[in-house]
């Protein structure tokens, strides 16, 4: 397959057949996403693997219990990880001065880019993957099962796995929607309505918005999916768990 193409085919897998990631497979790929570029070559990032079943039903509860989370073969909870290079500065006689939003926030982009480089090189390799939204929901919980240390933070979690069924590709806006030249170039509301009309004919978008009684895909997500509620509710938790961690921000 082109390689345009690969990217614009690939899909979020949730169901996984039986088979299993050979080892010396799974820690290949890790050393390849380990390769993504890192703000200073610091690598503020570690990556916990769960395979053990054990394991999974203990962090499924974080997971909302997602099917996905008992039904891969491999859990990946990729964490924000600044206690390694502290440590590093301890026994090197480095005075350091990471506990603060900045420092967060490298870690976080850090460990990002190297869970989506793993995710790539998995799917290029015929895995599937899914991303866990609930990660930063349940940060406490999940920090608590791993046995997290201080300034280790969750951030991405992957369920990993060899498809049981062939996925569909979801939806994309308009690239022209989302790239700007030179400028930012706001949008009015006949440009908005154009870009969102696509997604709004979709028949699993009219099936989202009858299923939830709603008058527009715009309120699935607003009064259903991400409620103001929720996001203020786990925000709170989220930012009391990173500050009792090694980074308050305040």
């Amino acid at each position: 397959m082109e390689q345009g193409n690969f990217f614009k085919n690939r899909c979020t897998v949730r169901n996984y057949s039986g088979q299993k990631i050979p080892e010396e497979l799974l820690r290949s790929m890790l050393d390849g996403a380990a390769h993504a570029p890192t703000t200073g070559n610091m690598q503020l990032y570690s990556v916990v693997v769960t395979r053990d079943e054990a394991g999974k039903k203990k962090l499924a509860p974080a997971h909302f219990n997602q099917p996905s989370v008992m039904g891969c073969d491999v859990v990946l909870t990729f964490c924000a990880d600044f206690n390694r290079f502290v440590h590093w500065c301890d026994v090197s006689d480095a005075c350091h001065g990471y506990e603060n939003f900045q420092s967060f926030i490298t870690a976080m982009l850090d460990v990002t880019i190297f869970a989506q480089q793993f995710c790539t090189i998995a799917e290029m390799q015929g895995l599937g993957c899914c991303y866990l939204g609930t990660t930063t929901y349940n940060a406490p919980q999940i920090a608590e099962v791993l046995s997290l240390p201080k300034r280790v933070i969750p951030i991405v979690t992957l369920t990993v796995g060899y498809p049981a069924t062939e996925s569909v590709a979801s939806d994309r806006l308009p690239i022209d929607s989302i790239v700007h030249y030179e400028e930012y170039q706001d949008y009015n509301d006949e440009k908005i309505k154009e870009i969102y009309k696509e997604k709004e004919a979709r028949d699993d978008s009219r099936k989202y918005i009858m299923e939830n009684n709603k008058k527009t895909l715009a309120q699935v997500f607003t009064d259903v999916r991400y409620t103001k509620e929720n996001n203020v509710r786990f925000s709170e938790i989220f930012l009391d768990f990173i500050e009792r961690n090694g980074f308050p921000f305040k």
